[in-house]
């Protein structure tokens, strides 16, 4: 891969197999876990599941008369 300049910061694009690979999509978050001898040893967080199973042990349930309305939630 070739190490690109992108603003003030460095990048490089992933081969579109490693991405299939490891599931990857637009807006992922990584984390570059460890280095060891110009080898990267990267970790894909999923915070959003990690989220919804923090969600999940808390064990609430909605009253049976609830509504969503996204309209309502938006309001400012």
């Amino acid at each position: 891969m070739q190490v690109s300049k992108w603003g003030d910061s460095l990048a490089v694009r992933l081969p579109k197999a490693l991405v299939e690979k490891m599931g990857l999509r637009a807006g992922d978050e990584l984390e570059i876990v460890d280095v060891a001898e110009r080898t990267l040893v990267v970790h894909k967080e999923d915070r959003r599941k990690a989220a919804l199973e923090r969600l999940a042990s808390l064990n609430w349930s909605l009253p049976p008369d609830y509504k969503f309305d996204r309209d309502e939630a938006n309001e400012r």
